[in-house]
């Protein structure tokens, strides 16, 4: 998509032109000059909508012949964030979708990359199964006032990042196997410039992956371990992410229910995050060291599934009773844990679809951060924040470390009814060694279950912004 720069709205030549106010209709840049143009028309249907400029607030005003033929006013509320701007630009790109060209007078001071974000995602449609699908007609985003200040990069990159790993989440299950999404990160690789190592079958059993394989044991399609590499020379950081890659979960032997597997290709969301993240870090060359690890497998309820009440034994040669083979993102992420921290990493990040009880918690749309270190979870808050994905800091108690304990094996992968997202995190505890570790429960936000602003039904690649910002705050400022 072409995105061009130009000083007023006069030379703003497109078929939908977006306008932003605060409250009190107190129009933002270039705004107020095309308001005064369009006259005692809008203004009284602005009056009729009871538009004022609060935050989400959206109204179309079709002018007829004249060019352009939409203006749409965007509420972004009392001293708007990049987030308010991001939706912003999401209602915009929406209402633009049927139009060839789109214009917008939202350029503010540092949040230009989050317009552009809205409008490039609210674009994005998964129509790889349609017979007829409806594509988004917008072919050109024309900025009024000022000029590029890599904004337009960063946009594209971060955008290109979530919609793949959108993409990715939206797939059905027969269509990405271990396999398939090995070859994708391989492409994917000559494009962005990461490197790649595989663990097939071979080097999983060899290097004592007993949780992958314990999961992939009831499935006819072999699993793979990824990781991916971005090392830039001089490098002073080192930084491991690690995202949750169950291709589809039905349960296993604790077989879910009909309903809860209708989504359930979704379980990768973590990976998928973990993977469009890698393509950005590499493409905007940041000078940390990066590695992405991605288990991936099926959980099925083969002949050969593991069992309730089998026991496997984690790379870092910790043992686990599985009571329950619908806990099974745990047990893969256990063994990606233990490779990260062999690598003594300044610190590590692992994103995953953990637990209901999370999603109970907080909500469809905000995700829960705990971890062994307090300034690496503010920190994720913070700059999950600056990119509108919103965490909220859980804690991992001491004392409930008990509630995984069994007779049989180091821990259990079940905790008591109660506080499940929180005893999850305290089993991938157990395989972190030292290494200042913050665990994502996303199972709220991964998917949306409605559209809105930028965000469409499905896979949403939450996560994948804040990935990538964590790491470039680790270039600008350290660990």
């Amino acid at each position: 998509m072409e995105i061009l720069f130009v000083l007023t709205t006069a030379d703003a030549v497109a078929d939908v032109i977006g306008v932003a106010a605060e409250p009190d209709r107190s129009w933002i840049g270039d705004g107020a000059g095309l308001v005064e143009v369009l006259g005692e028309g809008f203004e009284r249907l602005l009056d009729e909508e009871e538009f004022t400029g609060k935050a989400g607030q959206v109204v179309l005003y079709h002018t007829g012949a004249l060019v352009p033929h939409t203006v749409v006013a965007l509420g972004v509320g009392t001293d708007p964030d990049g987030e308010a701007f991001r939706q912003a630009g999401g209602s915009l790109g929406r209402a633009a979708k049927k139009s060839v060209s789109v214009a917008t007078t939202m350029n503010p001071d540092g949040a230009l990359t989050a317009v552009l974000e809205g409008i490039l995602l609210s674009q994005y449609g998964f129509n790889r199964y349609l017979s007829d699908p409806k594509e988004a007609k917008t072919e050109s985003i024309i900025v009024v006032g000022g000029e590029d200040d890599d904004s337009v990069r960063r946009a594209r990159v971060n955008s290109a990042a979530t919609i793949f790993a959108r993409d990715l989440i939206n797939t059905p299950a027969a269509d990405k196997a271990p396999t398939i999404i090995e070859a994708l990160v391989n492409d994917l690789a000559d494009q962005s410039g990461f490197r790649v190592v595989v663990h097939d079958e071979a080097a999983l059993e060899e290097g004592g992956y007993g949780g992958v394989l314990g999961v992939a044991a009831g499935s006819d399609r072999p699993p793979r371990l990824l990781e991916m590499w971005h090392e830039p020379e001089g490098a002073e950081s080192f930084v491991v992410l690690v995202g949750k890659g169950i291709t589809f979960d039905s349960g296993g032997l604790s077989l879910k229910p009909a309903a809860g597997m209708e989504t359930m290709k979704t379980d990768m969301s973590g990976a998928a995050a973990v993977i469009g993240a890698m393509s950005a870090i590499a493409e905007l060359n940041l000078n940390v060291k990066v590695l992405g690890i991605t288990p991936l497998t099926d959980n099925m309820p083969g002949p050969s599934a593991t069992k309730p009440g089998d026991v496997l034994t984690a790379r870092n040669g910790k043992t686990i009773e599985v009571l329950n083979t619908d806990a099974e993102g745990r047990l893969v992420l256990a063994d990606a844990l233990s490779l990260g921290a062999e690598h003594e990493p300044d610190l590590m990040v692992d994103v995953a679809t953990l637990t209901g009880a999370c999603k109970v918690a907080l909500g469809e749309k905000i995700a829960g951060v705990m971890g062994n270190n307090s300034d690496l979870v503010d920190r994720i808050v913070s700059v999950g924040e600056g990119v509108g994905e919103r965490f909220w800091p859980l804690p991992l108690p001491e004392d409930y470390r008990t509630l995984i304990d069994t007779p049989i094996a180091d821990m259990k992968n079940t905790g008591s009814r109660f506080g499940g997202a929180l005893t999850a995190g305290l089993l991938l505890q157990e395989f972190v060694a030292d290494v200042p570790w913050a665990h994502l429960d996303v199972a709220g936000p991964a998917r949306w279950s409605e559209p809105e602003h930028y965000q469409s039904i499905g896979g949403s690649g939450f996560a994948v912004r804040t990935l990538i910002a964590l790491v470039e705050d680790v270039a600008v400022n350290g660990v």
